[in-house]
């Protein structure tokens, strides 16, 4: 349907239906993931950016997170520098990290934050380095995956600053290195980054956008999405096998947002243009939402 064919009447009903929902957020955070395919595609990346500035508008707190592997494997071959993988995890040496360093910080986030002011919106963009805002510590798990971090505490004093000031913080996931690394950049997982930086936030919401529809009973239907859940049953489906593959970090940045003071959790199709909104202002939704209790 075109919105040439919908009547005033339409337009009138769906901002109704909204309005309970506007007025619940109003003032609250919401931490929105932004990677996928609505990274890549012009129009869903267009539609996110619409999306996230309606929210401020209303009265949101909106932060955005964003990663880039795409585009980051992308500068890798322009340079002729050779992707290294160590059980499906990027190895981060300190040439692929000057390069991390250099998309994520850069030209990602700058091309996200000027999209947003093209479009009417005040955005900052803002990576972990800034401030210390993001500590990390290098990752000491089975294999050594080089300058690879996992973040122990966040400032969230600059967020605040910036989100009180009604600007929109556009945040990229490079964390400042502490221990044998202090100061040094250290490559993070962006979903993880947005978890934590929710629980800092006391945010509202984390909305994981993903290339999916949501959590599925069964991976092979289609029409088996789950739409709401506990956090205790989100315990469970993994335990019974329902949750596999992908979706076990996705819901594992879920639990742990939930589990550090989050009160809900969203898993979305980023596929679909306006899928923030949908989500937020909808009775029905479109993916699937994960309560504390």
């Amino acid at each position: 349907m075109k919105d040439r064919d919908i009547s005033n009447k339409d337009r009138a009903a769906i901002l109704v239906q909204a309005l309970p929902y506007i007025q619940r957020f109003r003032n609250k955070t919401i931490v929105v993931k932004y990677g996928g395919n609505a990274m890549l595609n012009e129009e869903l990346k267009r539609a996110v950016i619409e999306d996230v500035i309606l929210m401020a508008c209303v009265g949101i707190r909106a932060v955005l997170v964003h990663g880039g592997g795409p585009e980051i494997e992308s500068m890798l071959k322009k340079t002729g520098k050779e992707s290294r993988f160590i059980n499906g995890l990027r190895y981060t040496d300190e040439e692929t990290m000057d390069i991390v360093q250099m998309v994520l910080c850069g030209k990602v986030n700058k091309d996200i934050t000027a999209l947003i002011e093209k479009n009417g919106g005040k955005a900052t963009g803002l990576c972990g380095i800034d401030g210390a805002m993001l500590k990390a510590r290098r990752y000491n798990g089975e294999n050594d995956l080089g300058l690879v971090g996992e973040i122990e505490q966040v400032d969230a004093s600059m967020l605040n600053s910036v989100l009180d000031s009604g600007v929109i913080p556009v945040v990229s996931s490079v964390a400042y290195g502490t221990g044998a690394d202090e100061g040094k950049a250290l490559n993070i997982n962006a979903d993880i980054a947005a978890a934590k930086i929710a629980a800092a936030l006391n945010a509202e919401k984390l909305v994981l956008m993903t290339d999916v529809q949501g959590i599925l009973r069964d991976i092979n239907d289609e029409n088996s999405l789950i739409r709401f859940i506990t956090r205790p049953q989100l315990d469970e489906l993994k335990q019974n096998g329902i949750i596999t593959k992908g979706m076990i970090p996705k819901t594992d940045c879920c639990a742990l947002a939930l589990d550090g003071g989050v009160k809900k959790a969203h898993i979305i199709d980023g596929r679909l243009p306006h899928a923030i909104l949908i989500e937020l202002f909808t009775d029905e939704g479109i993916g699937t939402m994960i309560s504390i209790d």
